[in-house]
Order: C-alpha cells, then sequence, then structure tokens
C-alpha cells in the first residue's frame, strides 16, 4: 500500500539537490545565528527550513529533502497536514490562550477524554496536559510519590527523559544531556535493562537481574516508581527482549510500585500500535506522552489510574501553557488522521518494506551489528568489523554523506554508533524507496561493500 492515495500532499514528494549542502542562503543565515543563538543549542544539519509536507523537508535554497527524522518523532502525520493547519488556525481564530486553570474550555477536555480512551488498559483513568516530554515525566514522577508516599525512582541503562533537573537525573547518557549541569535530583537509581545485542540475556532473565538489584540496593518497599521506555529511543532504539516488559510490570504491580512508561517517543502508531506497551499486552499505571501527540504542536500528557491522578490536591498539578487549546486543536485533529489513514498499519507497512532492506545491507557488510526496531521506528547499529564494539565515526559520516544525497538522517545511540530511521508516518513508498536507495548507496560507498540485494 502507498499513501499516495489516501493523503494529498501540497508539496512534491522528490528528492531534488539545486545547490551544495548547505546552500548559499542556509550558510548566511548560518551566519546571524552564530551571533544570536545560544551556542548551547545544537543542529544536526546545517540546512534552515522554509516548507514541509508529507514526507519532504524544502530548504531555504530551494533544495528538497527525504525526511527520516519527523522532528524526533513528532511530524507523524506530516509537518503541515492540512486537517492540523485549519484547526490550528480555526481555534486561534477565537482564543490562543485563556489558561485552563483560569478559564478551562472544551478542547481540554476533549484530548483527556481520547487519550483516556487510546491509551493501554479499560480501567477509570485521568489526564493531565503540560507542554513538552520532560515536563510530562517529572509530573508523572511527582504523582508517583506522593500517591505511594514513597522517594526512590528507578530508570535504566541507556535511558532518555528529557533535560530538567530530574529528568537529567533520570537520563542515562552525559554528554551532551548532563555534562556540568548537576547536581542531580537525589533518589534515582539507575538499573541495566535489557538490550539483547550486547547482553545476550532473555527478557525473563534480563527482568530478574534488573529485579534483583532493585530489591538488594533500594528495597521494594522504598520504590515508588519505574520509568522505561517500551522501545529505547535516545539511547539507540533498543527493543527488549520478549518477556521483559511483563515481568518489570508484574513485579511492580505486586510491590506497590507506580509502573511508568515512557512512550514520548514511541507513542502515537509510531511502532505500529497507538502505544509500544501494547506490542506485549503491558498496561502501565501511567503513561507520558508528547512529540507526536499533536502534528508539531508543543502538547504533552500523563495519563492513567484514576486513584494515582486523583490522589494529588488541587493546584499540584498544572502549568500556564499546559494543554494550550491551540495544541489542543491540533491534538484533536492530528488523532483523528491517525485513526481515519490507520497510521499503526502504516507503520507496519513502513517495517516491512524498510526492515528488508536494512537487512540485505547488513548481509554485505560487516559494519553493521544489529537491524531492530518496530514499525516506523527502526534503526541499525553501526559496530568496528566483526565485533560488537560501536562504530561512532561511521554513523557520523553515514549521517552527512546522506544529507549531501538529500536525505535527512538522524543518529542516536548512548555511543553515538546508532542511525534510527523515523519518517513521517504519511510518507508514499516511493520516496521512502528512494531514501532507503541513498542510505544503502551511501553505506556501500563508505565501508567498501558490494554487491547488496535490494529488497522492495
Amino acid at each position: 500500500m502507498t499513501t499516495s492515495a489516501a493523503v494529498s500532499y501540497r508539496l512534491p514528494q522528490q528528492r531534488k539537490l539545486v545547490t551544495p549542502i548547505p546552500g548559499p542562503k542556509s550558510h548566511e543565515l548560518q551566519g546571524r545565528r552564530a551571533m544570536a543563538v545560544a551556542g548551547g543549542v545544537g543542529s544536526t544539519v546545517p540546512v534552515y527550513a522554509a516548507d514541509a509536507d508529507g514526507g519532504v523537508i524544502v530548504d531555504i535554497d530551494g533544495n528538497s529533502f527525504i525526511d527520516f527524522g519527523s522532528g524526533i518523532a513528532v511530524t507523524s502525520v506530516g509537518a503541515s497536514n492540512a486537517a492540523v493547519a485549519e484547526a490550528v488556525a480555526e481555534q486561534a481564530r477565537h482564543f490562543t490562550h485563556t489558561c485552563f486553570m483560569v478559564t478551562p474550555y472544551e478542547g481540554y477536555v476533549a484530548v483527556a477524554e481520547r487519550l483516556n480512551h487510546l491509551t493501554p488498559g479499560d480501567h477509570q483513568k485521568r489526564t493531565v496536559l503540560f507542554n513538552s516530554g520532560a515536563e510530562a515525566v517529572e509530573n508523572a514522577i511527582k504523582v508517583a510519590r506522593l500517591a505511594t508516599g514513597r522517594d526512590a525512582v528507578v530508570a535504566f541503562d541507556h535511558a532518555y527523559h528529557g533535560r530538567t533537573n530530574l529528568t537529567m537525573a533520570l537520563t542515562a547518557k552525559t554528554m551532551p544531556y548532563k555534562y556540568g549541569f548537576g547536581p542531580f535530583a537525589p533518589e534515582v537509581y539507575r538499573v541495566p535493562g535489557s538490550y539483547p545485542f550486547h547482553d545476550g540475556l532473555d527478557g525473563p532473565e534480563a527482568a530478574a537481574r534488573a529485579i534483583s538489584m532493585m530489591d538488594k540496593q533500594i528495597g521494594a518497599d522504598q520504590l515508588a516508581a519505574i520509568i522505561i521506555e517500551p522501545v529505547m529511543g535516545e539511547g539507540g532504539f533498543i527493543v527488549p527482549a520478549p518477556g521483559f516488559l511483563p515481568a518489570l510490570a508484574n513485579w511492580a504491580a505486586s510491590n506497590g510500585i507506580v509502573f511508568i512508561a515512557d512512550e514520548v517517543q514511541s507513542g502515537f502508531a509510531r511502532t505500529g500500535a497507538w502505544f509500544a506497551s501494547e506490542h506485549e499486552n503491558v498496561v502501565p499505571d501511567l503513561v507520558t506522552m508528547a512529540k507526536g501527540i499533536a502534528g508539531g504542536m508543543p502538547l504533552s500528557a500523563v495519563t492513567g489510574r484514576a486513584d494515582l491522578l486523583d490522589a494529588v490536591h488541587a493546584g499540584g498539578l498544572g502549568g500556564t501553557y499546559g494543554g494550550n487549546p491551540v495544541a489542543c486543536a491540533a491534538a484533536l485533529a492530528t488523532l483523528d488522521v491517525m485513526a481515519e489513514l490507520d497510521l499503526p498499519r502504516r507503520a507496519r507497512e513502513i517495517e516491512e518494506i524498510a526492515l528488508g532492506r536494512l537487512r540485505a545491507m547488513a548481509s554485505v557488510t560487516d559494519e553493521i551489528g544489529d537491524v531492530r526496531g518496530r514499525g516506523a521506528m527502526l534503526a541499525i547499529e553501526l559496530v568496528q568489523p566483526g565485533t560488537n564494539k560501536p562504530n561512532p565515526e561511521l554513523a557520523k559520516a553515514l549521517v552527512a554523506a546522506c544529507l549531501a544525497q538529500g536525505v535527512v538522517l538522524l543518529s542516536c545511540g548512548t555511543y553515538g554508533n546508532v542511525i534510527r530511521l523515523l519518517p513521517p508516518l504519511v510518507i508514499g513508498d516511493e520516496l521512502l524507496g528512494d531514501g532507503l536507495d541513498v542510505l544503502e548507496n551511501c553505506l556501500r560507498d563508505l565501508t567498501g561493500s558490494t554487491g547488496a540485494a535490494r529488497v522492495h
């Protein structure tokens, strides 16, 4: 299936280069940026966007790039989806802000109703809205601590949960996220998770290792919450071995520990289900969400057990901009588009197309150690030939080579050696195939591999 029959694209869905990369206008703007924007803000690519639609980004020099990043899994319905744009404009014509904590409005309530219905489990749920994934995570921890009366929180190796003080404590990787920014929030502990390519453990074995450490080093009766990404995002698109997540969730439930699924990057159809937790029938106590929720508008949420979220005193949750009415309108339109186009199914189709191509590439080069992922959240881990040692230099070179050929790619991983594929879920098959061709050709040129058989 190709989405082209179901989606009306505003821009031509093609890769087209008309200048060197970066072009002269992007180069000029980079100079202005250096004099105006804080140096601590980084950008993956040195080109400046002027337009975007479907699976393409057009820069200010007129170059059209295939988008394999989706603004880090945000623009799943495209960066200028017509229904989302119209919903934003219509809401802005009426009001852009009142603050839900002052004068509430229906959009917030409607988004909460939708999330209560969509997230895993048929128990009574409540939802609270915020602006960013980090805010959602931080507030989920607040809820868990208040509701349980406990302090300790466990996060996992390779985790990424945000850049606020508490979420930096939860995040594993030091550079660039944590370096020099401490001290961090206390009572956060880290244990190993499940990383099949490196640890060789099956799911129950990896879970038993983590549970043993939590029991011995913290004590189950001291734990307020366990927080985990069902598919690790920035840490390397790590899919835990089957059985790992259910074992953790069951242990948490038996010990009164709040099980939090951080679905900020993996949620909203990205992995071929509405939420990645569903792949193993895990029902979290709390789910944190952002990124794909609102078609690019800033919005995040915590949804979960009513008894947990209702335990918080009035005024204990909120924020001036949380659940902004324009962002809520965008979210409702985005969720409608996802349902109408059945984007969970489309993510599974993208997986079927792309995984075959990635495995074919891996079969002819020793530099791909692992191919993994779910839906349209896929990755290759690059290694030194014949080992499982990270090869971040190749990852960096591959990102640059693909950009020079008109494809925006993102790297990730604790060691910077993972290439992740996060195309918009509305990308057409032809554009997806062209982007994979570029990836394959650039990888072959960089590694000297030959004879890669293309699997379409």
